[in-house]
């Protein structure tokens, strides 16, 4: 499944490296070290067609640890409720968003999950890096990641050009990982979606957008791998995306095709884990912090079951 270049084949390399290390630590949700969690969030991304293109760094993450495409997102599926969903682990019906204007947010009462983690324990390090700004920028305040995280770093994917927005991001994520000491960070990734809709298509210009997006998961990664303190500490990786799209790069509606998605994790934790179910975008923010330890009653509203868990019953939505 491997492709192209010199470059490309050497980053593959280092980042199935940081891939092995992930897995080889004792595995249980009570593996030795101190638990991080990194979620790193790549826009528009179909199961179906991910399985198509070369991605060798999250082929090898899912591998070593765990992984599903069978993941049910937001009523629309549109990327400001699927967003919000994902982050804060709860539906549309209570954080109140159902459309990329973020009108009727209730994110105060539903916040994302770094907010959370920082209303607990203000000492942890919580860090984001975002190229979509309405995640983390509106008009009149509020946004979905909240100015309690400790580092917020933003580049505006349109006026820069996606791809490179992505790299940048990618970039500063890394350094950030390599370099500070976070215990819970985001990521987000957004130009295989506004590829898709670019091009009206999920042909070659989308494959290629989720490619360069492996490659910039791999570079994360690496970083992560670099850490000084990387063997005392357990880290769990979660990968996932808002929304799938028809073949006309559209979506909001609720076909299969827009409405699965799709979680890879991987780390010591996931080792024990049960095989995948029936699952929910909200079981992303629900699962980053239980491995973070925090009390389920600190946040008892939250929708979301954590994936390590055995799957209770639950309808589909």
């Amino acid at each position: 499944m491997m492709t192209g270049s010199r470059h490309t084949t050497l980053l593959v390399a280092l980042s199935l490296g940081a891939v092995l290390a992930l897995a080889s630590a004792p595995g249980s949700l009570h593996a030795q070290g101190r638990p991080r969690v990194l979620v790193i969030g790549i826009d528009g991304v179909r199961p179906d067609v991910l399985a198509e293109v070369p991605t060798p760094v999250m082929d090898s993450l899912a591998a070593a640890g765990w992984y599903t495409a069978a993941t049910r997102t937001t009523t629309p599926s549109v990327s400001g409720p699927s967003w919000s969903s994902m982050l804060n682990g709860v539906w549309p019906e209570k954080h109140g968003v159902t459309g990329n204007t973020f009108e009727g947010r209730r994110y105060g009462e539903y916040p994302d999950f770094l907010t959370l983690l920082e209303r607990w324990r203000p000492d942890l390090g919580t860090f984001a890096a975002i190229d979509w700004l309405p995640l983390a920028v509106l008009e009149d305040g509020g946004a979905l990641l909240s100015a309690a995280i400790d580092t917020l770093f933003t580049v505006d994917g349109y006026e820069l050009g996606w791809a490179e927005a992505d790299g940048v991001v990618a970039e500063r994520a890394a350094r950030h990982l390599a370099a500070a000491d976070p215990d819970a960070a985001f990521v987000y990734l957004g130009n295989p979606d506004e590829t898709s809709h670019r091009h009206a298509s999920i042909g070659a210009e989308y494959r290629d957008a989720i490619a360069l997006s492996d490659r910039h998961v791999g570079q994360v990664l690496e970083a992560l791998r670099a850490r000084p303190t990387y063997a005392e500490e357990n880290w769990l990786v979660l990968i996932s995306t808002d929304h799938g799209r028809r073949e006309d790069g559209g979506h909001g509606g609720a076909s299969p095709e827009e409405m699965t998605t799709f979680i890879l994790a991987a780390g010591p934790a996931t080792r024990s884990w049960p095989v995948a179910g029936p699952n929910f975008i909200v079981d992303v923010a629900a699962t980053a912090l239980q491995h973070l330890g925090m009390p389920s009653e600190i946040a008892p509203d939250l929708d979301g079951r954590p994936l390590g868990t055995p799957a209770p019953e639950r309808p589909l939505r």
